[in-house]
Parts: C-alpha cells; sequence; structure tokens
C-alpha cells in the first residue's frame, strides 16, 4: 500500500511541476502578446454608433466605441478611469491586466501547488517508514 501512495505522490508531483511549467510558459506568452496599457481618463459621450470614449495618451488622442459590457460596467458615467494600449488609439479596456492571462496563471499555480504539495507527501512518507 505504501508504495502504491509513493508512486501516485511521484506521479502527481511529475506532471504538477510540468504541466505548471508549461502552462505558466503559455501565461507568459499570453502576457507578452497582450502588450502595455497605459492608464487614461476618458470622456464618454453618445454618437450614432453608440457610446464612445475619447482620452488624450501618451500616443495622441484616441477613441473608441465601447462594447454593451462596457457600457452596463460604465452606466450613465460621463468619465471613467480606463486603460489603453499603448501604440493603438483605439483600444481601451476597464481592467489593467487581460482576465484570460490572470486565468491561465492561475492554473499554473493550481498545478505547481498540487506538483509541491505531492513532493511534499513524498519527502514525509520518506520519514513516517524510515
Amino acid at each position: 500500500m505504501d508504495g502504491a501512495v509513493d508512486t501516485v505522490a511521484e506521479i502527481f508531483a511529475w506532471l504538477g511541476f510540468g504541466v505548471g511549467a508549461l502552462v505558466a510558459g503559455v501565461a507568459l506568452v499570453l502576457y507578452l502578446i497582450d502588450g502595455t496599457w497605459r492608464p487614461v481618463h476618458v470622456v464618454i459621450d453618445d454618437a450614432p454608433e453608440g457610446r464612445v470614449a475619447r482620452w488624450f495618451g501618451d500616443d495622441g488622442v484616441g477613441q473608441a466605441v465601447l462594447t454593451d459590457d462596457q457600457v452596463r460596467q460604465l452606466g450613465t458615467a460621463d468619465d471613467a478611469d480606463a486603460f489603453a494600449r499603448q501604440g493603438s488609439r483605439d483600444r481601451l479596456r476597464l481592467t489593467a491586466h487581460s482576465p484570460l492571462v490572470r486565468a491561465v496563471a492561475w492554473f499554473a499555480v493550481g498545478f505547481v501547488a498540487v506538483g509541491a504539495a505531492s513532493l511534499t507527501l513524498s519527502i514525509v512518507m520518506i520519514f513516517v517508514r524510515g
């Protein structure tokens, strides 16, 4: 029975660290692809194409049509703090970091935690039997 626990713990340790490192690499690539987002203060106006946010940034004047979700989050506000993509004058979001990058990074942390817990169990089993 102890041999089975050791084997399962070692398998989970290898898988946890291996998959965790792989998913962390994917999170890093997604983070780099996401680019740099600068904080901006936007003025919101109604336009024929919908609610539009306009701002002054490092790259000049920017303008973006708000998505339905952004309109819902901002409500009837006339101005707000947001984040504009550096190098682009029409990309805007309300969060500093991408939700996808954050989710993938938390998956990586979860896998590494499984690996660490399994490694700890393996080490404890060595001393319990010894």
